[in-house]
């Protein structure tokens, strides 16, 4: 009886821990189906992505696109149609919930406005979906990762360029929209590169917000003041180099390198119509920015980011390095040359493949 007893009780022991290992299996299960959701809620590395433009009246935005299925394609992302946001930072908030909406599990955008982004953010944070951002930094918010290169070099390589060129006298910037850090980082480090390595050189400024028409509009009025410029920088060829070469022709002012009175002129971008205009004489160089490569790592990289994957700042394996801006995101930037006519038909410059 006392056996039976012992027997009976050993068993009911045996029982309890059983229950209770299948209890802690339970949390376990629970816990990792917690883990999954969340890696999951990024698509786990599969699902569909959103991919949100700016705007696409820039020949630089135009060649992003269609390098976007394509460099898609390659790194095995499911890439939705692109959508444009017509250079209007609120359609863009709109745009990224539109896609949320639909059931993306990743996004891609190219924020027009830094500090307005964050609305678009929060909400693809609320709904476990990562975002890389291509082109522009976020102040704020959560992305994976930004897809840039530095634009505080393209400000210091125009302004080296300029003041190599031109001993003294005055030079216009033909600045982007101060609302985006590009056209802030570019602005200063131009500025400030001025003025403590060229004092000889005054500079004038245009804000002209990423607008074709502003930029002919303000430039025609600031020729009209001083007819004397010696040298001009266009924050972006995509949108300023047309308006720009055409108001200097209108005006009698467009003459070739190495005529007299040639006015110094250097560009952001790298689009093939800056090639064209560098080998014709009309510019002097371009920053040639990644189009082909802005697409191919925010691809990358958002899909890495649904993976649930992670990074570290320090040299990248595609000869760019990962750094953290003081928002503590992290930042790949990558390679971006001066051009100038004696590089200008290197066929390793994305200007010179486009079709």
């Amino acid at each position: 009886m006392a056996g039976r007893n012992v027997r009976n009780t050993r068993i009911a022991s045996r029982a309890v821990r059983a229950a209770a290992a299948a209890a802690c299996a339970t949390l376990v299960l629970a816990a990792c189906g917690s883990t999954k959701d969340s890696v999951s809620s990024g698509g786990g590395g599969t699902g569909k992505v959103g991919v949100i433009l700016p705007l696409l009246t820039s020949p630089f935005w135009q060649s992003y696109n269609d390098y976007v299925p394509k460099m898609a394609k390659s790194e095995g992302v499911d890439a939705l149609k692109t959508v444009n946001s017509n250079s209007d930072p609120s359609q863009q908030i709109t745009d990224i919930n539109n896609q949320l909406n639909q059931g993306v599990k990743g996004l891609v955008v190219a924020p027009l406005d830094s500090a307005a982004i964050a609305a678009g953010l929060d909400q693809a944070e609320r709904k476990g979906v990562p975002v890389v951002a291509v082109d522009v930094a976020p102040e704020k918010g959560k992305v994976a990762m930004v897809v840039r290169a530095n634009n505080v070099a393209y400000g210091e390589k125009a302004c080296e360029y300029l003041g190599k060129q031109i001993p003294s006298g005055k030079v216009v910037q033909i600045m982007g929209d101060l609302a985006s850090v590009n056209g802030r980082d570019r602005s200063e480090a131009f500025r400030t590169c001025v003025q403590k390595n060229y004092p000889k050189l005054k500079v004038l400024e245009i804000p002209a917000k990423w607008e074709s028409d502003t930029a002919a509009s303000k430039l025609d009025t600031l020729l009209n003041a001083n007819p004397d410029i010696k040298g001009i920088y266009m924050q972006a060829g995509g949108v300023y180099l047309a308006p720009t070469l055409q108001t200097l022709k209108s005006k009698g002012m467009l003459k070739k390198a190495g005529q007299a009175g040639h006015i110094a002129i250097v560009s952001n971008d790298g689009i093939p119509q800056e090639f064209d205009a560098i080998r014709k004489g009309e510019i002097d160089a371009t920053v040639s920015q990644p189009a082909d490569a802005y697409a191919k790592y925010g691809m990358y990289y958002i899909k890495a980011a649904m993976q649930g994957k992670t990074f570290k700042t320090g040299p990248t394996d595609h000869d760019s390095e990962i750094v953290k801006l003081p928002s503590g995101i992290l930042e790949d930037q990558l390679p971006a040359p001066l051009v100038t006519k004696d590089n200008v038909d290197d066929l390793k410059l994305w200007g010179n493949t486009v079709k």
